[in-house]
């Protein structure tokens, strides 16, 4: 689903042929903007959600109809077509047999949520049949689905060709280029499917697809949508563009990509290659560090304490720095030189080993902890020390790597282990020789004084035991 909302994204901003029918062009611009294929997006993985996997077509329909439209209602200036709004606000909402492409743009979920091809067809259908019951109007869905399982579960492009052309009959046999010398706006699954398709198959990458179907002007946030979310489930996305897609929507439509995330298993899915632990506190934190607008930074960085206080509710470990006591090698650390309170890009400091000593975390507990960390061995007479950077005042401070990849932009140790998010915390808060934490000190830094911290898990606590 992040492939479908980046799509719409991405594509925003050449819908209603506004630019060139070219592959060339800068991604994102501060004009890319989500619109009503977002919002359903969102609208449908919640329906998914609250019906539960297992539950019948009636009861799919219903959430879909519930949740689309309080999402449609909280968001009435996205995009919609008329047909649409009108149905979106009504007090008996009713099919309108509908051919439209946006049964295809919304049901990218579906794509990820079920575990046989049959099931994705159904829930598919259901997701369409509540406003789009032309019969095109539910292939369209149907169709974007099921490539998507196909792609997901190891099929190639000439399987997943071969499954389209048979099961759904579309002619997707016109190139790129053919398909750019038209150029319409046309709204219809009948004319964005193949489009979508073309876009697709020739895709190298999940920008690549996207890029090809922006190309192809006309209605190019729902073609990108569409092709976006074939292109997510056959390539996987950079974890950079998943960013994207959670810095550019609101917060709850934030809440619900990650609590959807976890009902298909992705958090779970450690060994797949793109998947990053912490993704959506890491999203956070550089939403709130890239924020300009000071108003937007006070909301985005109370975005980042929500989401790290449900990571610490869910037990989350980070990646924490070790050395061994009896090791005297100091390891140098590039870019930790911490001036006014957030650590620059350039100078640099030293990580001390015989500082910070963990010691309320026995080795046993941390041994728990390893689980697919086997890099290192630890014996039982082996003492650790947490690893600590010395700022430009010669303060100390722990630091809190949210993933691996900011750990690994420069090494602080020699030994890594998983340690409890609160864990971190409270070493930062109780220690008397630290000053605080500070957050992914090799990357875009920012520092939690013991202030900050006592009024954190002050908060959390207290929150926690309603």
């Amino acid at each position: 689903m992040y492939g479908a909302i980046l799509g719409d994204i991405v594509g925003s901003r050449f819908e209603f042929d506004r630019e060139g029918w070219t592959k060339d062009f800068e991604l994102l611009t501060f004009e890319s903007k989500w619109t009503d294929d977002t919002v359903m997006t969102v609208a449908v993985a919640e329906a998914l959600m609250d019906a539960g996997k297992d539950a019948p077509v009636n009861e799919i329909k219903a959430a879909c109809i519930k949740s689309m439209q309080k999402w449609g209602q909280k968001y009435p200036y996205a995009g919609y077509g008329s047909r649409f709004i009108h149905w979106v606000s009504s007090k008996d909402p009713r099919p309108y047999g509908s051919y439209g492409n946006g049964s295809a743009m919304r049901v990218s979920p579906v794509g990820w949520a079920y575990d046989t091809m049959e099931r994705t067809r159904e829930v598919a259908r259901a997701t369409a049949a509540v406003s789009h019951n032309h019969p095109e109007g539910i292939k369209g869905a149907e169709c974007t689905a099921a490539v998507m399982y196909l792609a997901r579960t190891g099929a190639g492009k000439e399987e997943i060709a071969d499954y389209v052309v048979k099961e759904f009959g579309y002619d997707f046999s016109e190139t790129l280029e053919q398909m750019r010398k038209r150029h319409e706006h046309v709204e219809s699954c009948q004319d964005s499917m193949p489009k979508a398709l073309r876009s697709f198959m020739d895709g190298e990458s999940y920008e690549d697809v996207v890029r090809n179907a922006v190309s192809l002007g006309g209605d190019t946030d729902t073609l990108a949508a569409i092709a976006g979310a074939m292109g997510e489930a056959f390539f996987g996305m950079p974890f950079d563009l998943k960013t994207q897609v959670l810095k550019n929507v609101k917060p709850d439509m934030f809440e619900v990509i990650r609590v959807f995330d976890r009902f298909i298993g992705r958090s779970a899915d450690e060994e797949k290659e793109e998947y990053i632990d912490n993704a959506l506190l890491d999203a956070a934190y550089l939403l709130f560090m890239d924020e300009e607008d000071e108003q937007k930074r006070v909301e985005s960085f109370y975005t980042f304490l929500n989401m790290l206080a449900k990571r610490i509710s869910e037990d989350a470990t980070v990646p924490m720095p070790f050395v061994d006591v009896n090791d005297t090698l100091h390891n140098e650390i590039e870019k930790a030189l911490l001036t006014g309170g957030v650590i620059g890009q350039d100078g640099e400091g030293s990580a001390d080993a015989d500082k910070t000593h963990l010691e309320d975390l026995d080795i046993d507990q941390l041994k728990a902890r390893i689980e697919k960390c086997d890099t290192f061995q630890i014996e039982e007479e082996v003492r650790l020390r947490m690893d600590t950077m010395i700022d430009g005042e010669n303060g100390l401070w722990l630091p809190l790597f949210i993933n691996r990849r900011e750990l690994d932009k420069g090494q602080t140790a020699n030994v890594i282990m998983p340690v409890l998010i609160m864990d971190v915390l409270k070493s930062g808060l109780e220690r008397d020789d630290v000053k605080g934490v500070v957050v992914n000190p090799f990357g875009r830094a920012f520092t939690m004084p013991k202030e900050l911290l006592q009024k954190f898990i002050g908060d959390y606590e207290a929150w926690s035991k309603r």
